[in-house]
């Protein structure tokens, strides 16, 4: 594992217990504008990277119904246990998994997956780490499969909240670890043919929903 990926799983353990108060409320509005991009399908095998304590993975359990399986994958055990917990709680928990694991090399088969979803999850990696996690999205993904990334956007011409967030990123990148990016270049350059674009803003910060397709 990559040093990235040791410090992120550290970060994420500790957080793990507080994560939906401090966080995952925030998230949720730009999460429920992707998946309505995303439309998962009934019988659909989808994979979540980054699915944290499962908050958008119950929503993807919910569109694949019983035919389907939603498959959360993550660095952190933490994070994992309080997917796992939410799950137990809600029915077809049967049609969900949890994997620990990483994605830089995705522990499942090529061409196995219809959809791929990530939900500020892609700008924790850095540039060379995010061509990798792309390759393997391509790798898993069915010929036709769809990729939808949820990111913080980085503008030419950033405003005073984009430029106080990417301060407090350079000044405490372990607690502040997402950082804006082109989410839509480095999709497209990863050989990923754009499907649809949608924005939005969080506490005043650009937010980007890219929706592409494995050609």
């Amino acid at each position: 594992m990559q040093e990235s990926g040791r410090v992120a799983r550290s970060n994420y353990d500790r957080l793990s217990r507080w994560y939906d108060r401090l966080a995952a409320g925030s998230e949720r509005r730009a999460q429920a504008a992707s998946l309505e991009l995303l439309k998962v399908k009934e019988g659909d095998t989808v994979l979540e990277i980054g699915s944290g304590t499962g908050q958008a993975l119950l929503a993807l359990r919910r569109s694949v119904g019983s035919s389907g399986r939603a498959i959360g994958l993550d660095l952190s055990r933490g994070m994992l246990h309080q997917a796992a917990t939410k799950l137990r709680k809600a029915p077809l928990g049967e049609s969900a998994a949890l994997v620990c694991g990483d994605a830089l090399q995705l522990p499942f088969y090529s061409e196995s997956c219809a959809a791929i979803f990530m939900s500020f999850t892609l700008e924790l990696f850095p540039p060379q780490e995010m061509v990798t996690v792309l390759a393997e999205c391509r790798r898993v993904l069915k010929n036709g499969g769809v990729l939808c990334a949820v990111a913080m956007d980085k503008l030419a011409i950033p405003g005073l909240p984009s430029r106080a967030y990417q301060w407090a990123h350079h000044s405490f990148p372990t607690i502040v670890d997402c950082r804006p990016i082109d989410a839509l270049r480095v999709i497209s350059q990863a050989g990923f043919q754009l499907r649809d674009v949608a924005e939005m803003s969080m506490w005043g910060l650009p937010i980007r929903i890219v929706l592409a397709y494995k050609s």
